[in-house]
């Protein structure tokens, strides 16, 4: 038996569709420059929004933790894995989220592969948005509950679920939403479905990967934009985007805390974080409660990028965050005119089906607060040169 026909036929049939991911190598720090497969580019579709991956005050506080407890932690959490480090962080978190407690985890993907199933048992209700990310997607698919999906941020779609739902015997009820969609950079209407949810007994579940560091007062997140402080049962996140580093938590109550210390599988039987991670995670957050001005620059340089861009005569689709979609139609399109951003010295990705819909391909732009003005006019300048000779824009 030839053990690998399956993987060779499943990667030929995604090569011929031209649907693989080919990696590619980032030699340097991420920043807003960089080397990438050898060649000196402008970063432009990273997600280290606040450029904190490389800053000083990260790295120190990274050094000094592996000086006094080490590269790792030796075991789990639930057993010799928990330093002081992991409490502190956690105590970092639920400050600056505001709620009472909080949970860190290995990434943010673990959290939802975790906590939802956990949670969600046979004879719940998990109610989720169509475009919600696939790490929520598998817990669900994990968790024994009934599963229910509304369009996209239909907040009437989810109404008359939840109204019918009401007839119908069910334990528990978990609206399911991100913050903000990674693929355009809408937001979440967070209001309008906390609102509906509670008015039908049901807990309300936000993934803010894409929020964190990017909305609210200095960064706080969607709960914080929408002024919902102790009305979201489940504040879940990620340090790996605007944070600049790795690890996912959830915060809440106390109460929610400890079941997931106790029963979510992918906390309990993961090997903890290492010491330099958890210190750099602290010192983002310490970081930001003090000093708001990249969050600031985040947006300058998106409220910049965006209007420029759209003046150009680009669409960016329904993008609401630094997350800017340069919807160009076809696939093949976007794969070409993302080659000849690279040819230019302009790093920034197609996002092609099946991740979107078949004509809505597109470069998928991520501004951050590294990027200088001069920046950002050399990476219009690019755009607006190869859009003219593709015939993209007039």
């Amino acid at each position: 038996m030839d053990t690998n026909a399956f993987f060779r036929n499943s990667m030929k049939e995604l090569k011929e569709k031209k649907l693989e991911w080919v990696l590619r190598n980032l030699q340097t720090a991420s920043g807003a420059r960089g080397k990438v497969d050898g060649k000196e580019v402008i970063i432009f579709c990273s997600n280290n929004y606040l450029g904190l991956s490389n800053h000083p005050e990260l790295k120190k506080a990274a050094i000094e933790a592996i000086k006094k407890y080490g590269v790792g932690s030796g075991s789990v959490r639930a057993i010799a894995g928990t330093m002081s480090l992991h409490l502190e962080l956690e105590k970092e978190i639920a400050n600056f989220k505001e709620t009472e407690a909080a949970v860190y985890y290995q990434t943010g993907f673990a959290v939802n592969a975790g906590l939802i199933p956990a949670m969600m048992l046979e004879g719940d209700l998990i109610i989720s948005d169509e475009l919600n990310h696939g790490s929520i997607i598998d817990g669900t698919r994990l968790s024994k509950a009934e599963r229910m999906i509304y369009p996209h941020k239909n907040v009437e779609a989810l109404k008359q679920i939840l109204e019918e739902s009401d007839k119908k015997n069910y334990g528990k009820k978990l609206v399911l939403t991100d913050g903000v969609f990674s693929m355009d950079g809408d937001i979440a209407p967070l209001d309008k479905i906390e609102k509906i949810a509670h008015e039908h007994n049901a807990m309300v579940y936000v993934d803010d990967a894409h929020g964190d560091g990017v909305l609210g007062r200095k960064g706080k997140g969607i709960v914080d934009h929408f002024k919902l402080h102790g009305k979201i049962e489940f504040e879940m996140g990620t340090f790996s985007k605007a944070f600049g580093v790795v690890g996912g938590y959830v915060c809440g109550s106390k109460d929610m805390c400890e079941f997931a210390y106790n029963k979510s599988r992918t906390w309990l039987l993961s090997g903890s974080a290492p010491p330099a991670t958890v210190a750099a995670c602290t010192a983002a957050l310490q970081l930001l409660e003090k000093d708001d001005s990249l969050v600031k620059k985040l947006w300058k340089n998106t409220h910049y990028f965006k209007k420029k861009m759209n003046s150009l005569g680009f669409n960016t689709g329904e993008s609401e965050t630094p997350i800017t979609p340069i919807i160009l139609g076809d696939s093949a399109v976007a794969v070409e005119f993302s080659q000849r951003l690279f040819n230019e010295g302009v790093f920034a990705l197609p996002i092609v089906f099946p991740m979107v819909a078949r004509d809505k391909a597109r470069i998928r732009t991520m501004v951050s607060a590294a990027h200088s003005k001069e920046d950002l006019d050399e990476v219009l300048e690019k755009f607006e040169k190869i859009g003219k000779e593709m015939k993209v824009i007039s």
